[in-house]
This record gives C-alpha cells, structure tokens and sequence, in this order.
C-alpha cells in the first residue's frame, strides 16, 4: 500500500451520503430525538397523502352510503369514527384526502418557487448592474408584503376565489409562490455574489467559459447546499397559507377536493355548540404537519451549522483527550510530577514558576 492510498481518506457509503440519513447519523441527544420525530410526522403524513383513497373509508364529497345519507353533526360512531360535518361529509374521509390536497399544493408551490427564485437569484447575482437592483426593489417590495394577503389577491385573480380540484390547487400554488420566490431569491443571490469572486470562477473566467456554463456548472452547485433547509421550512409555510385561504372562503370547493382550511371555517358555528369533532380532527391534522415538517427543518438548520455539527466528535474525543499523558512521566493530573510532585504548600502562578510563601 503506498503512502497516498494510506493518506486517503476512506470513501463514504451510499447510504451516508444520502441528505437526511448523513444529518441523522451526525445528530445526537435531543437533537437526534427532534429529528426522528419530525421525520417520522413527516413520513406518516405523506404516507396518508399517497394512499389517501385506498385507506379513507368514503370520498372527500360523498353524502350517502349503503345505509343512506350519513346525517348532518353526527358524532363519531363505528360507521363515523370522527363523526360527520355539518355538510354531511365523513370527517374521517375528509381529513385524510386533505392531506393528498396539502401535499400537491406543497409540491407544487415549493417547486414553481425554487425554480423561479433560483434563477433569477442567479441571473442577478451573476450579472448585478441595474438589471440586480430591479430585481431586488421588486422582491423586498413582495417579501416586505403581508403574505397571506398578498395570496388572496392571487387566488382571487387566478380562479376567483374558487375553483375545482387542479384549479384550486394551482391557485393556491401560485398564490404561494409568489410570496415564497423573494425568500429563494435573496438566498441564491448572496451566494452568487460571494462565489463569483473565488479564484476558480475567476479562473473558467480566463480560459474562455462562457456566462452561462460559469452560473449553472460552477457558481449553482455551491449556491444551493442551504435549499433543503428552506425548503422544509417554506412546506410548513405553505400549509399553513393554504389553511388560511381555505379559512378565509378563498380557498378550494368542498365538492372539488378535502381541504382542511375550509372544514374549520365550517366548523366555526359547530364549537360554540358543543359539537367538537368538525373542528378537532382537521385541526389536529394541520398541526402535525407543520409540527413535523418544522422539527425536520430546525434539525437540519442546526446541524448545518459546523460548530454544532462537531458536537459529537468533541463528546466522543473528550476522554480520549482527557487520558492523554503531556508530560514523559505519565498522565498530567495536577502538576509537572502529578498530584504527588506537589509538597504542601507550593503553588504556581501562570507561567509554571514556582511561588513560596
């Protein structure tokens, strides 16, 4: 084995370098616990969201079953588990196909607004004159807007305020989009300007590359390490706007797609007279998802960060370092001869030397 293989260090396994399973092997302690835990809220609500219509017992718009009409504010019962609306619908049904609505709108939106903000963020960054002071009025104009109103009027140009299930989902998708780009754009942008002075940018700059190969092979693969934090983070956003326009009457028809926004804002009425399932269940459901999906994002955001990243090398390395002898004798436990070298009564000042009283 010559000396460069024996130097090298060893090659990481495909496993480790999987983005979430190289963040969960380097967490620890509570760090760790908060991490499984939203990973796990995470996975059972896309879980739910995939399988949505093999497991709700009804459809998200069905009135009747075998038996006839379901009835209206029913309370939960072995045909019912979650009781019924006062609509009629089976709650049950309809919290579980909310969640398949929630992760077309998160999929979407997310998406349309990485696109978008990372190529303009890129574009700007790269070329900056007055093409990049344009392009950052604009955004701090949108980001510095009330968010949730600035979706509004996005849904209410796009479709109005209401509209079936693509419809709807697209409305609320783009009406997000818009208030999410600013964030993905100030990202990208920063670390553009800062990557466009490294000295291999300023290298491909000498040998001829062109603009475009520079932005998109070199700069966007170093500009982009922190889009999974955001983008985890921006999903619990989008569910809680996408609640928020169904609360306000702005968001997607009952008899198009389950939306759990709306079934709160019906449940309004239904809470102040002691009928409590309408309103538990979609609500319940909201806060899982964002709680899961924020735990991943904060985890991750915290292990990004190198100084809590080494947290377990340093715990590991603590007795090891603790054990190690500095001095020929052995281990340095007290002074230069250990604690017996030291008579009674001898001290030393900061620079070793003895001091005699």
């Amino acid at each position: 084995m010559t000396t460069d293989t024996a130097m090298r260090p060893p090659k990481r396994l495909l496993r480790d370098r999987i983005p979430v399973v190289h963040q969960l092997r380097q967490s620890v302690g509570l760090q760790r616990g908060m991490l499984i835990a939203g990973l796990a809220l995470t996975a059972f609500f896309i879980f739910i969201a995939i399988f949505a219509p093999l497991i709700a017992p009804y459809g998200f718009a069905q009135l009747r079953g075998p038996d006839g009409s379901f009835g209206s504010q029913q309370p939960p019962s072995a045909a019912h588990p979650f009781g019924t609306t006062v609509g009629g619908y089976d709650v049950l049904s309809r919290t579980l196909w909310g969640a398949q609505t929630a992760l077309l709108v998160i999929v979407i939106a997310v998406l349309l607004s990485i696109f978008a903000g990372v190529f303009l963020g890129l574009v700007s960054g790269y070329f900056g004159g007055w093409l990049d002071r344009v392009l950052v009025v604009v955004c701090d104009a949108i980001y510095a807007f009330p968010s949730l109103l600035l979706a509004i009027v996005m849904s209410i140009v796009i479709s109005g305020g209401q509209s079936n299930l693509w419809g709807g989902v697209l409305a609320a998708a783009i009406s997000i989009t818009v208030v999410f780009i600013p964030q993905y754009f100030r990202v990208i942008r920063a670390e553009t300007v800062r990557i466009k002075a490294e000295a291999y940018v300023e290298s491909a700059k000498v040998l001829g590359a062109s603009s475009g190969r520079i932005m998109f092979r070199h700069v966007l693969r170093n500009a982009t390490r922190t889009l999974p934090l955001i983008f985890t983070l921006n999903s619990s956003e989008a569910i809680l706007t996408l609640a928020g326009l169904g609360f306000l009457g702005f968001g997607i028809e009952p008899t198009a797609a389950a939306e759990w926004g709306y079934d709160l804002n019906k449940a309004l009425s239904d809470v102040s007279s002691g009928i409590w399932w309408t309103a538990l269940y979609p609500g319940l459901a909201i806060v899982l998802v964002v709680l899961g999906i924020t735990l991943v994002g904060e985890s991750l955001n915290d292990l990004a960060d190198p100084r809590l990243r080494g947290r377990r090398r340093v715990a590991q390395s603590a007795g090891v370092v603790a054990e190690t002898s500095v001095v020929p004798g052995g281990t340095l436990t007290a002074g230069p001869g250990g604690l017996a070298g030291l008579e009674d009564g001898e001290t030393f000042d900061e620079h070793g030397i003895e001091v005699t009283q």
